[in-house]
């Protein structure tokens, strides 16, 4: 059983089974500085892919973004054979819950996204979960598709890292990307069509809010 289904259970069941899925981010959301080094403007059109535990709320975020033209989860760091979610919910796949974003770089920077990415989309700092979900497929992980995409995230985790904004250590990995796999239509554009579904209300929603407040001049409706 998935650990969205587990959860939404002990939702339903109240008091202490709630409580032991909580909190819904340990470090969050932080006020991440802006990065010092950003991305030259390669284009009209860039793709990024970033894994932040459920792709659910991490597809919910990115599309509020302005600049963004789409976000689709998906399956990073596993073969095309064991891209499903079920198969990918045992662990032992080697693929991530991931989200590959499409954007304008004249309108938002890679290291803007980079940024969002780690003050309101993910806890860096757990290792192989966030919130209530847990298992090497809900890691945090960043996966460049080129060269600049490498160097700027690789800067971003120093200076992050530099300036001691988390409490614990940073454990977000730059990983190589073998392929990304769309995920099953039912989880594309979850949040949009499930507002009121308890996972998305309470990991999901908070990040989105946190988005809107911490990053006006970034948000779209």
């Amino acid at each position: 059983m998935s650990s969205k289904i587990l959860f939404a259970a002990a939702i339903l069941a109240g008091g202490a089974a709630f409580a032991s899925l909580a909190p819904v981010r340990a470090e969050g959301p932080v006020s991440a500085p802006a990065a010092k080094m950003r991305e030259a403007i390669p284009g009209n059109r860039e793709t990024a892919i970033f894994a932040g535990g459920c792709f659910w709320g991490v597809e919910g975020v990115f599309s509020h973004v302005k600049g963004v033209i789409s976000a689709t989860s998906g399956y990073t760091g596993g073969t095309a054979s064991t891209a499903q979610y079920e198969t990918v919910s045992t662990g032992t796949t080697g693929h991530a819950e991931s989200v590959r974003v499409i954007f304008d770089p004249r309108q938002v920077n890679y290291a803007d996204l980079l940024r969002i990415y780690f003050s309101v989309v993910a806890d860096p700092t757990e290792v192989n979960r966030q919130g209530p979900d847990e298992g090497t497929q809900y890691r945090t992980a960043l996966f460049p598709l080129s060269p600049t995409q490498a160097s700027t995230a690789r800067a971003y985790i120093a200076q992050l890292s530099d300036a001691h904004v988390y409490a614990r250590p940073i454990a977000t990995k730059l990983e190589k990307q073998q392929g990304f796999f769309p995920a099953e239509a039912y989880h594309q554009d979850f949040m949009a069509r499930n507002p009121n579904y308890p996972y998305i209300v309470y990991n999901d929603r908070p990040k989105v809010e946190a988005l809107k407040r911490m990053f006006p001049q970034a948000w779209k409706s």
